[in-house]
């Protein structure tokens, strides 16, 4: 009878346990769909990946743009944050990649280069946020952030294109 009540007792211990841990994982939110990790997993090369993560931060951005034109009309600050958050996500990974990439002397040339080119038009569309309506003290914070991520992910790129390894020279014979 002891024994019946003690195993009892351990699991529901056990199940009390990983429903704790179920409930911790559901919290933690990742900025990226299941199919868009699988997209970068599936990626090749480096190039590729930053690619991606620049595509998905400018979805990001669009949907932002969407979200203001259309406001919802409940959690309408929590989304706005939540998309800057994955904004600033995906240009982050793309920068990380970037410095990866010189670290390993990988061809990156071409994710360098999107780099450059798409945090000046991120920049111009973070910067037409309005920062004066009645829920931008909520997102004041992250807008800012997003943009000082930006201004830093354009930075590095600029300067990884002086840092990257030369392309490869054929010579002629």
């Amino acid at each position: 009878m002891k024994l019946r009540l003690c195993v009892l007792c351990l699991s529901v211990m056990a199940f009390q346990g990983v429903l704790a841990v179920r409930a911790r994982c559901q919290t933690q939110k990742d900025y990226l769909s299941g199919i868009e990790a699988d997209k970068i997993r599936e990626a090749e090369t480096p190039n590729e990946r930053i690619t991606l993560f620049l595509t998905f931060a400018d979805d990001r951005l669009k949907k932002l743009q969407y979200e203001f034109e259309h406001p919802s009309q409940t959690n309408h600050a929590e989304m706005i944050n939540s998309l800057l958050n994955a904004y600033v996500g995906c240009v982050d990974d793309a920068a990380d990649l970037i410095q990866l990439g010189i670290e390993k002397q990988q061809n990156i040339r071409k994710g360098i280069d999107l780099m450059a080119s798409r945090t000046k038009d991120f920049l111009v569309t973070l910067q037409k946020i309005p920062t004066d309506g009645p829920d931008a003290e909520f997102y004041k914070d992250n807008l800012d952030d997003a943009v000082e991520g930006t201004r830093d992910a354009s930075k590095e790129a600029e300067a990884a294109k002086k840092n990257v390894a030369p392309p490869p020279v054929r010579r002629k014979k």
